[in-house]
């Protein structure tokens, strides 16, 4: 047998009422995402490809005491440790939002005032699932997003055994999975282009973690097939932005639409709602919705983005 993996831990004290189910909430894709795992206890478990190796990080809040313990293995165990405050949401200031223009938005911000945006500060472990997620329904990509890593990732270090906890394939072996294998994991032609593209200039886009969000904006969409909503997508996960809007979500326009006046709107109408909120406006679209009047349901379902807070 493998000798086994050393484990590191860190307790951590956040400066506010941190909930890391809400701040991890985003980063999973689909109830049956193999890199991360929630524990009806409250521990998260969490596989991630860090710069330094492959890292399993297992976080588990302790309300009795105010603080959180995370718990390590792997090559990427002192990455992970660093970073999870950030990853549970202490770089996100909302200090500067300002949720008065619309009363929906002041409502939700009045009841979510300890919602935090995390930032994994990993552009490819966001980058990939998105790009998958372009054009389909949310069950499509998750089912494509589960097989690849299945079929192509590799074993969690540490004590994970038992939940079967995947680390995603490296950027290389995405690029060299063939066209019939990408038919057999359900993705089409064009996203297995852009993701293969995406994979190749993956050294330069993991950098846009060391520049302001704007550039990181342009240089994603400077990638053949990255438009506004990967960007946005991305950004809010890796780069913990509250600016970023997905523009192009085939529902959040006609749901931040009926939270702020009543009926379906355009994204260019939304877009006209959110401007006073700069640079808050990612924020100030999930207020909206946790504050304002729900959209009826009807016509075609697809999945409800996870960065917006449950009501």
């Amino acid at each position: 047998m493998p000798p086994a993996e050393p484990e590191r831990s860190r307790t951590w004290v956040p400066h506010w009422p941190c909930a890391p189910a809400q701040a991890l909430r985003p980063q999973r894709r689909g109830a049956g995402d193999p890199t991360q795992r929630h524990e009806e206890s409250g521990r998260i478990w969490r596989a991630m490809r860090t710069p330094t190796g492959p890292a399993t990080l297992a976080i588990l809040p302790r309300p009795s005491t105010g603080d959180v313990l995370g718990r390590a293995w792997g090559p990427g165990a002192d990455w992970a440790l660093e970073s999870m405050p950030g990853l549970l949401g202490a770089d996100d200031d909302p200090s500067g939002f300002e949720a008065h223009h619309h009363p929906e938005v002041a409502a939700g911000w009045r009841s979510h005032q300890h919602w935090r945006i995390g930032r994994t500060g990993l552009v490819m472990e966001s980058l990939v699932p998105s790009i998958l997620e372009q054009k389909v329904t949310g069950k499509q990509a998750f089912g494509s997003f589960r097989e690849l890593v299945r079929r192509h990732g590799e074993p969690a270090p540490g004590p994970v055994a038992a939940l079967r906890l995947m680390v995603q394939p490296t950027p290389a072996t995405i690029a060299a999975i063939p066209s019939w294998e990408w038919l057999r994991l359900g993705v089409q032609p064009a996203q297995s282009r852009t993701l293969v593209t995406a994979c190749r200039l993956a050294p330069s886009l993991e950098r846009i973690t060391e520049v302001s969000v704007e550039e990181a904006d342009k240089r994603l969409r400077s990638v053949r097939g990255i438009g506004v909503w990967t960007s946005a997508e991305v950004r809010q996960r890796a780069l913990g932005d509250p600016d970023a809007v997905s523009f192009g979500d085939y529902h959040l326009a006609n749901w931040v639409g009926w939270a702020l006046v009543g009926h379906d709107i355009t994204d260019d109408e939304m877009a006209e709602l959110l401007e006073p909120y700069r640079p808050h406006r990612g924020r100030a679209a999930a207020m909206a919705m946790a504050g304002g009047q729900q959209r009826p349901r009807r016509g075609p379902r697809m999945s409800i983005p996870t960065h917006l807070p449950t009501r």
